[in-house]
């Protein structure tokens, strides 16, 4: 009954439930479709809030090691995607943001709840999980799992 209250992140080796949602920019984004890249997924609690826009920003202001390993990122949560687009414009965020509506890819990557558990999942371009965390883990962990 609490289980989106007290879950644990998705376990480390397994394989990352695959997902079809539409970007900031109307575009369908498929995990399934970016098989063979790396791909990180941020979920965070809401746009242009204070932690959520510091994540974002690291993650932009690392774009190109992010790039130079041919990493995919996209970040998520429930909110619309006219307050996607309007986050992104502000900040100027090279990757797309995610509208999971409803929270039901957030439920397959255990981070819903009240508003979406900040969460970095990193997965391999085998479709197996490699790094799983809550919180804002530090890029330079995000790279060195993508190796």
């Amino acid at each position: 009954m609490f289980s989106w209250l007290i879950s644990d992140p998705l376990e480390v080796g397994s394989e990352a439930p695959d997902f079809s949602l539409p970007d900031d920019q109307g575009n369908l984004v498929s995990l399934r479709a970016l098989r063979g890249r790396t791909v990180v997924l941020v979920w965070y609690p809401g746009d242009d809030t204070s932690v959520c826009r510091k994540q974002l920003c690291e993650l932009r202001d690392e774009w190109g090691a992010l790039r130079q390993r041919n990493i995919a990122v996209y970040g998520m949560n429930p909110q619309s995607a006219e307050s996607h687009t309007k986050f992104r414009a502000k900040f100027n965020f090279p990757f797309p943001l995610l509208v999971d509506q409803g929270q039901k890819v957030g439920k397959l990557y255990h981070t819903n709840g009240i508003v979406a558990k900040r969460t970095v999942y990193v997965i391999g371009p085998d479709g197996r999980i490699r790094y799983a965390r809550r919180g804002k883990p530090p890029v330079q962990e995000l790279l060195s799992a993508a190796v």
